[in-house]
């Protein structure tokens, strides 16, 4: 896996998913922002880093007893042990949150690993605990029974869906306070590049607003005064 360059990273995390969806859908993709998952830590900061993957298929009870966890290559374990450092672990727990997807000791050693964050479009079990550690986690809601029950870990590092998202291994994945979007890593440079310029200007727009200027004109710019206050603004701010 390829890592994200520092400059990228640091972009990215100046930057909302609302606006990188809209530059997104400037570009055709409609459908990157994973739905009905939620952060456990709201505060937690802006989680940023190319997608390792897990895959769960619906259990199967002969195959899937509580011992298959004393195998060493079991492939939830095997996940969190090859997800590389800097790198965010995103399960397709196939939108059931009916059982865990992972508990807080296994996210613990995605954490201690140097992991940028995990998502799941299931739940968590211990979430309290995973809601106070230092790194990023989304979920759908929380969820005690243990992933046997009803999850089968198949695969890792493979191409997977999560909340009705594709995610291939590397795609870049943003989350902030509203959720997580998944970026083509193909396209990851020009969409930061863009979504940092989108910011610059709706910073100055939300300004202008609250001083109580109308959006008329505004936003979008259409008016060449709007353009050229903008400008002036940008110059102003070191923007």
């Amino acid at each position: 896996m390829t890592p994200l360059s520092s400059s990228l990273r640091d972009a990215l995390k100046t930057v909302s998913t609302a606006t990188l969806c809209t530059a997104l859908f400037k570009r055709g993709l409609r459908n990157q922002f994973i739905q009905d998952v939620r952060p456990l830590n709201p505060a937690g900061g802006t989680m940023v880093g190319p997608a390792f993957t897990l895959r769960y298929i619906p259990a199967r009870e002969d195959l899937n007893p509580i011992t298959v966890f004393q195998d060493p290559n079991h492939p939830q374990r095997q996940a969190i042990e090859q997800c590389p450092p800097g790198a965010v672990l995103v399960i397709d727990s196939r939108k059931d949150a009916r059982a865990a997807s992972a508990g807080s000791i296994l996210v613990t050693r995605l954490m201690q690993r140097g992991g940028a964050g995990i998502v799941t479009d299931g739940g968590f079990r211990d979430s309290p605990e995973i809601a106070q550690m230092a790194m990023p986690a989304y979920h759908h809601r929380p969820s005690a029974p243990t992933n046997l029950t009803l999850h089968q870990a198949l695969e890792f590092d493979v191409p997977i869906g999560c909340g009705d998202v594709a995610v291939f291994p590397g795609d870049v994945m943003v989350g902030d306070a509203e959720g997580v979007v998944v970026i083509p890593r193909h396209m990851a440079e020009e969409i930061a590049a863009e979504a940092v310029e989108m910011t610059a200007f709706e910073d100055f727009v939300t300004e202008q607003v609250r001083n109580g200027r109308s959006i008329i004109g505004l936003y979008p710019p259409t008016s060449e005064q709007a353009r050229e206050d903008f400008a002036a603004w940008r110059k102003a701010a070191g923007r």
